[in-house]
């Protein structure tokens, strides 16, 4: 019996090419999308899973207010973390003080690599369950002078030879020895650029200010990790170590609130606002699992539609079967089991899709996705979820067929009814409703991005490249700068603590006459030499920029419009502003710079001389050079002054991008799944229409007979489906309208939703459906008169 089903069913399928090849793409398309999304997703959930400590590992965050705001960041100070660790000891596992992830130059001979790492207490490795191919894990950063190397700097140092217990020269000045070499991070963790650990001894000589910092309570330059101990409930040891520096605290006004953020919400629970936490990731993750669901839903909807579309084509079959004994449960078994070899073949359709668009859609996304095929519980969901679409898309057209009476059918008295349509109806409106507001959001992401891209910057990212200052070159500013100049394709290069990108340092310790008594304003602050204001353009709106002409300038400020408004001085050219204790003059006011984020106001930045400071080199090209001979000028430049690194650069403009990549490939991957809900609704479209002028062949052969224009018939066919598809639009409209203004309120610089993005996501809607269906009502309206009355 079961054999006879599928026989049956095949020969429904090959009977009818035209819809079975809707329903199977439809639903393979469908299917591989639900399949990509849900990759993507589990590759979300299951990020820094790779950790074994993945549900007690914590990071120390603190809340802090300044200039009327609350802000939560993940810079601690050295004394408060030294005293979570001590006076709480009995609650965690292990700690764990450590630098931030930067670059750093290893050397092995003529073999060199710069790679970023992190300089961190002995713990670290064990907290991170580094998996060792060689040293031991605890014990590895217990020495001085110690290096713990990823597989792909061991191998790109030492080839196939073994690294442990070789000697590195460390940024050109200092021998490491290799102590571990660990298995490389994985993509989908927080660590996974993470190539190399240093002692954190190793830090504290390094530089006197981080070994002063440990007796400074306000210097937050600096991380905590956390692993709580298997007896202690996070939330409570957060409570805990709440207030250790308030007694310590500049001002009360600051009000610094410590609290620990585990590492299960650190990558999809990462945005704060006012000192709570606001989401993150996991608003993307719900977001595309509902479409994922709505586009297999579309999918479904198409199979439906189509069955019970063409219900009355297989109603005398019903009535036939019914007649001779068939029980109602084996007729819904028997259109259930053609649903189920329909999902089949999509299934192996969908396959196929995924395996050939995975590595384009990684790309997109920003994933390193691989196809799980060795996982037997992959394959166990897949079949699941086969089987529950099946069951979904063929349960109700195998409930309404097998509903027939048998007697109407085979005495032609049989009639579906005025309201049979309407499920159809209403399941078309659907998933045009699902297709306009994913056009909608496309749009308004797009407009988004857009407007925060065309936002004045206030300077010249062209050309600008930005360089790390190696230790040889420190301290040669002016040989390295006129080197560069006599090449020709320099234009201007200067220095300075922060890149026009980023402000790496945030600063309190700023007064002024006529300060409100008790607050504790928080400036951006970067060190930069005379010619940075030349080097990247900014533009000067009072007073005058920094000059060698004027000595003093060693001690002047020149604030942005933002510090100028934060202190509500008027006239502030020539005024004096106190720092740490020292008098600075305001010499001048730049034009705000976007240096965070293109969706934020600018921050309050004062600017000031110190050449000790400023280490990032900033380098203008000459307009109109040839960017490629430019670099090598450049480069040869570098080389003289310092043969031992290499030559590495960021462009301004592509790190300015960089900004941007979260929101495009959100609004891409939308963008693809928009197209795709498309695909699928007009493929159903398609389908229904071909049934319409099916079923209305006798009709539209009278009207002709009658002398109705080729038009008329078009514009009679295709009128039902654009009601359809308006009514679609008027319910989309509202709902895309609630979302989108949400999403929008998380930024300050964002646009104002306008009605015309309303209005063309309606008409390209409609123009869309009415090419879908124009195929077949023209092909209708064409047809001769004479043979459509014939054949009925």
């Amino acid at each position: 019996m079961i054999k006879n089903y599928f026989v049956i069913a095949l020969r429904n399928l090959f009977k009818n090419k035209v819809y079975s090849f809707i329903n199977i793409a439809g639903l393979a398309v469908g299917i591989a999308v639900a399949m990509l999304i849900g990759l993507w997703v589990w590759d979300e959930l299951s990020f820094n899973k790779y950790h074994k400590n993945y549900d007690r590992l914590t990071q120390a965050y603190i809340n802090q207010t300044f200039n009327g705001q609350t802000g939560s960041g993940r810079a601690v100070s050295l004394p408060s973390v030294m005293e979570m660790g001590t006076k709480y000891s009995a609650d965690f596992k292990n700690t764990s003080m450590a630098s931030w992830n930067y670059g750093h130059l290893l050397a092995n001979g003529d073999k060199k690599i710069n790679k970023s790492g992190m300089f961190a207490q002995p713990a670290f490795p064990e907290m991170l369950s580094l998996r060792m191919i060689s040293g031991d894990l605890k014990t590895a950063l217990k020495e001085t002078g110690s290096v713990v190397i990823s597989e792909t700097v061991a191998k790109a140092l030492f080839g196939n030879e073994e690294a442990l217990n070789k000697t590195l020269k460390l940024d050109i000045k200092k021998d490491v020895k290799v102590t571990g070499v660990y298995e490389d991070i994985p993509f989908n963790s927080e660590f996974n650029e993470l190539s190399m650990l240093l002692t954190w001894n190793d830090y504290l000589l390094s530089e006197n200010w981080v070994k002063d910092a440990q007796t400074q309570w306000g210097n937050h330059s600096f991380q905590f990790y956390a692993q709580v101990a298997d007896h202690a409930d996070i939330e409570k040891v957060s409570l805990k170590i709440r207030d250790v520096e308030m007694p310590h605290a500049f001002s009360k006004t600051d009000n610094p609130r410590y609290f620990l953020h585990p590492m299960s919400r650190w990558h999809l629970y990462s945005d704060f606002k006012d000192g709570k936490n606001v989401g993150g990731g996991i608003q993307f993750v719900w977001l595309f699992s509902i479409i994922g669901v709505f586009v297999l839903l579309l999918a479904c909807i198409n199979f439906m539609n189509l069955s019970t579309a063409r219900s009355e084509k297989r109603a005398k079959e019903v009535g036939i079967r019914k007649s001779i004994g068939s029980l109602r449960s084996q007729l819904v078994f028997q259109f259930l089991s053609e649903s189920f070899l329909v999902v089949a073949f999509a299934l192996i359709l969908a396959i196929l899709l995924v395996a050939l668009t995975l590595p384009a859609f990684n790309e997109l996304s920003g994933k390193k996705v691989g196809f799980p095929y060795e996982y037997p519980l992959f394959w166990l969901i897949l079949i699941v979820f086969s089987l529950f679409t099946g069951l979904i898309s063929g349960s109700y057209p195998a409930f309404y067929l097998s509903s027939f009476n048998p007697l109407a059918v085979l005495k032609g008295t049989f009639k579906l009814g005025k309201w049979a349509a309407t499920p159809r109806k209403v399941m078309v409106v659907m998933q045009f409703t699902v297709s306009i507001t994913l056009i909608i959001g496309t749009i308004i992401v797009f407009q988004q991005i857009q407007h925060a891209k065309n936002r004045p910057v206030g300077y010249d990212r062209q050309g600008l490249l930005q360089i790390d200052i190696s230790p040889n070159i420190y301290g040669k500013y002016y040989p390295l700068r006129d080197d560069l100049l006599k090449t020709g394709v320099v234009y201007e290069m200067s220095q300075s603590s922060s890149p026009t990108t980023g402000i790496y340092s945030n600063q309190i310790g700023f007064e002024w006459e006529g300060m409100e008594a008790g607050s504790l304003p928080l400036f951006g602050t970067i060190a930069v030499t005379h010619d940075f204001g030349k080097t990247i353009g900014w533009k000067i709106i009072q007073g005058r920029d920094f000059s060698r002409q004027f000595s003093t300038d060693t001690a002047a400020f020149v604030l942005n419009e933002s510090a100028v408004k934060l202190t509500g001085i008027k006239d502030i050219v020539g005024k004096t502003i106190r720092f740490n204790g020292k008098p600075r003059q305001v010499v001048g006011v730049i034009k705000d710079m976007v240096m965070q984020s293109p969706y934020e106001p600018a921050v309050p930045t004062v600017f000031l001389m110190d050449y000790e400071w400023a280490n990032l080199i900033n380098i203008k090209l000459t307009p109109g050079t040839e960017v490629d001979k430019a670099l090598k000028k450049v480069e040869a430049v570098f080389r003289k002054h310092d043969p031992d690194s290499p030559f590495e650069f960021k462009f301004a403009d592509e790190e300015y991008e960089t900004k941007f990549r979260t929101e495009e490939r959100i609004g891409k991957l939308a963008r693809v799944f928009a197209v795709l809900a498309i695909f699928i609704s007009c493929l159903g479209l398609f389908g229904l229409a071909a049934y319409t002028a099916e079923q209305r062949t006798k009709e539209i052969g009278i009207r002709k007979a009658l002398g109705a224009s080729v038009a008329q018939m078009w514009a009679m066919l295709s009128k039902e489906f654009v009601y359809l598809v308006i009514l679609s639009c008027a319910i989309a409209s509202p709902i895309a309208l609630y979302f989108l203004n949400d999403w929008l309120k998380k930024y300050e610089y964002h646009i104002e939703l306008s009605w015309v993005v309303f209005a063309v996501s309606a008409v390209t809607a409609i123009l869309i459906t009415l090419l879908t269906v124009s195929f077949q009502a023209i092909k209708a309206a064409l047809m001769n008169p004479v043979k459509s009355l014939r054949s009925e």
